[in-house]
């Protein structure tokens, strides 16, 4: 059965019945006549995880969009060798107060304030562990040299470094993950390890937190599990997360996207699978689970579905208080960056960077096959950055909330680009909001993201859009772009209801056009929404509306 064409009318028509929500903004703050954002979000929340434009994203972040801990400080890297007279080169004591802090249960490692010099990336390889400065103007860590020169290169056949969008100079990932890494030299999968399949699920619908499995013996209460199914050759599973609009059925998958596709003879590895981490809320008994969360998309008998264990993973650890500072090497031709990067999360899940600043870099803060990670109060700064932020591989259910970058030292040279806020390969639930943008725009990077936010944030707009054309379409369906303000004029990739399918754009301000100067993917009817142009919407950040509701702060 095919989906019933949308329309406007069907969307913000006939809501009078519904139940008033609690008030999102001050009181003072009065909503102007026939206020859409109001409208739309009383439609969600008569069944939170179903709505046909505006994706569920309220818990979003360390442990559902809870505030990281503060964790008691166990150790200082000074008592390991660390000198903060930015000389004596500290990378070895910083590791190994990390590893003897991960070796004894976890806390907190102390960075007294000073300039420490690092020759080589810090890997956070233990969960519970975290990384503290004495304050971000106050511990500076200054690494003198690349990923390239202080770790290894990584390098396509092209001649690209993959640095140019993963790797950090602080890297959170388990031995494992980088030893299977340096073994496949990088080319393989990037993300999870799985272990044993725990229990097969039958098929279900988007929005439902029940779910039907096989057998729950080895399944309990809070486990962080990884639902995975089936891609199959038919891009039928594509299709859905494109939202099933008419253009997605005549759109040439095997040509246009073989990156994504099953026998296309292209399909990058780990794109043969979509995998999401998921936590049981209870298990109800020999056959039922409830997850804490709605399923994002539905499961079909021809996708097959099943539970399997995490793998190796790092959680519960987390970076703060300090500046990162890269020593300013020029900035390299499109995707030759030699990795002066700053923080990565890859493959670990309820992480943070909280009070960071990354100066210098290709790559500010990555997230690949990352998720249920919060960057809160983070900052790019220095000379003109490849990604300030990346979102790819399958990450989901991210969080990055107070951020800011800053405008660049040194611009972008001819031959580079700076994107912005990455989007990109299959990551959905992600959130961007509360930002401050000099530099930048709205990134998608192909491979059907879906299902992600941008919310409440001022940019002026002068990124670029990038992404392999192997890799298929910009956008899945239900990305959102919610009270955002333009400061330059240009509506480059914020304003998508040309281009992007069951998407939702509301209140852009600060352009008179709604042209998004990027081309669409799928011919037809995008069944999409734009509204509330120019104009400031009563409901001024989605994710905090949405947690309101649900009664989650």
């Amino acid at each position: 059965m095919q989906p019933h064409p949308l329309s406007r009318r069907t969307l913000l028509g006939g809501i009078a019945a519904l139940p008033a929500l609690p008030q999102t903004t001050p009181p003072t703050t009065r909503a102007r006549p026939h206020d859409t954002s109001t409208e739309l979000l009383q439609q969600w929340a008569t069944a939170p995880g179903t709505h046909p434009l505006i994706p569920d994203i309220a818990q979003a972040g360390h442990h559902h969009g809870t505030h990281p801990p503060r964790h008691r400080v166990v150790t200082t890297v000074t008592h390991f060798g660390a000198r903060p007279d930015g000389t004596t080169d500290s990378a070895p004591a910083f590791n190994a107060a990390i590893r003897a802090t991960g070796e004894r249960g976890g806390g907190a490692v102390h960075i007294p304030r000073g300039t420490y010099l690092l020759t080589t990336p810090i890997f956070m390889h233990w969960s519970h562990v975290v990384l503290r400065g004495a304050g971000r103007d106050t511990t500076i860590l200054r690494f003198t040299r690349p990923l390239d020169d202080g770790y290894r290169p990584a390098r396509q056949s092209n001649g690209n470094s993959r640095w140019s969008w993963t790797g950090g100079q602080i890297w959170f990932l388990t031995p494992e993950r980088r030893a299977r890494s340096e073994a496949e030299d990088y080319a393989g999968t990037e993300g999870w390890l799985p272990g044993d399949t725990l229990a097969h699920v039958a098929a279900a619908s988007r929005g439902q937190h029940t779910l039907l499995v096989t057998d729950t013996t080895h399944l309990h209460p809070g486990d962080l599990v990884i639902l995975e199914c089936d891609n199959p050759p038919d891009a039928t599973l594509l299709m859905h997360l494109a939202g099933d609009t008419p253009g997605t059925r005549t759109y040439d998958w095997p040509r246009r996207a073989p990156q994504l596709v099953t026998d296309s003879g292209g399909q990058y590895p780990q794109y043969a699978l979509l995998q999401r981490p998921v936590r049981i809320e209870a298990v109800l008994g020999p056959r039922l689970i409830r997850l804490t969360q709605p399923l994002r998309h539905d499961l079909r008998p021809t996708w097959p579905a099943r539970l399997r264990a995490p793998g190796p993973t790092v959680h519960d650890s987390g970076v703060e208080d300090l500046t990162l500072r890269n020593d300013p090497l020029p900035m390299t031709p499109h995707n030759r960056h030699p990795g002066s990067n700053g923080v990565c999360f890859q493959a670990v899940h309820d992480c943070w960077a909280r009070n960071v600043r990354v100066e210098n870099c290709d790559l500010g803060f990555g997230l690949t096959t990352a998720t249920a990670n919060t960057l809160t109060h983070v900052t790019v700064a220095g000379r003109s950055a490849h990604h300030s932020f990346a979102c790819r591989m399958q990450s989901h259910d991210n969080l990055i909330d107070h951020f800011t970058i800053e405008p660049f030292t040194t611009p972008t040279p001819a031959g580079a680009v700076h994107h912005g806020l990455n989007l990109e390969g299959l990551s959905s639930g992600n959130v961007w909001r509360r930002g401050t943008m000099a530099e930048g725009t709205f990134d998608s990077h192909r491979a059907l993201p879906f299902d992600n936010a941008r919310t409440d944030i001022t940019l002026t707009n002068n990124g670029r859009v990038g992404g392999s054309a192997a890799s298929g379409p910009l956008f899945g369906a239900r990305i959102t772009h919610w009270n955002i303000r333009i400061t330059n004029a240009s509506p480059y990739a914020i304003t998508i209801a040309d281009v992007a399918p069951r998407s939702l754009t509301l209140g852009v301000q600060g352009t008179t056009t709604t042209d998004s100067e990027l081309t669409p993917d799928f011919t037809g009817d995008l069944e999409n929404l734009l509204t509330g142009h120019g104009t400031r919407p009563h409901i001024t950040d989605l994710y905090a509306a949405q947690r309101d509701h649900l009664h989650l702060d």
